[in-house]
């Protein structure tokens, strides 16, 4: 017995012991071994149509990972308490997602798929547990509208887009006009400062002027020339 698998001992079709990983010894036409594989596998369901609680038709693709438990009990309980598990957990799932997601909206379907998953992963569980095997997780890989409201979502998408490049090119208009009216008052600012400054330099100079040559116009003419 591989270290990936667990073995169910039967002598004359009744069950004698449970076989671990490694060597066993069987008796041939008198015991018989049921060989069953624990490690993680995963089921691909089945696109299926489902109708949400808008009346949509949804194309679902599910996908279930699970495994047996390797005790002893839960082994058994694979092999004798259920006929072939696999094809019961994948009726399981389609039924279970028909009925979970038959109670959501579209929209709602399409944007909280956690919540779905979590909620099928419970239901089914719940209903494997008595045949030794562990639900791990479900995924709802894709979830098709159809056709018509696949192209108004399109155009829903397309008029967001839009809207939002509309949006952005009057933000930057917006910012080059703030800036370019902001360098217009830097320079008006810097303008009136200028005349400032040279209106008192000039007054000062007059000042200068009346005080140190006053009554001496014919010097400041030869200093001026």
């Amino acid at each position: 017995v591989r270290p990936v698998e667990r073995g169910l001992i039967e002598r004359l079709g009744k069950y004698r012991k449970f076989a671990d990983s490694g060597f066993h010894w069987i008796i041939p036409a008198i015991d018989r071994m049921v060989k069953v594989d624990i490690t993680e596998n995963m089921m691909e369901i089945d696109t299926q149509e489902i109708i949400t609680e808008d009346n949509l038709n949804a194309k679902v693709d599910l996908v279930v990972y699970y495994k047996v438990i390797e005790e002893e009990g839960a082994v058994k309980k694979s092999v004798y308490k259920v006929s072939d598990f696999e094809p019961q957990i994948t009726r399981l799932a389609q039924t279970t997602a028909r009925n979970v997601i038959g109670t959501f909206k579209f929209v709602d379907v399409n944007s909280k798929r956690d919540k779905l998953n979590k909620d099928i992963a419970i239901i089914l569980k719940k209903e494997t547990a008595s045949w030794g095997v562990e639900i791990l997780r479900v995924e709802l890989k894709e979830i098709i509208p159809p056709k018509e409201v696949q192209d108004t979502m399109n155009q829903v998408i397309q008029a967001e887009n839009t809207k939002r490049a509309a949006i952005d090119f009057a933000t930057a208009t917006e910012t080059k006009a703030d800036g370019e009216k902001r360098a217009v008052i830097k320079r008006a600012e810097g303008d009136k400062q200028m005349k400032i400054l040279i209106a008192e330099g000039a007054a000062k100079a007059y000042d200068l002027v009346n005080k140190h040559f006053k009554g001496n116009a014919q010097l400041l003419k030869k200093l001026e020339v």
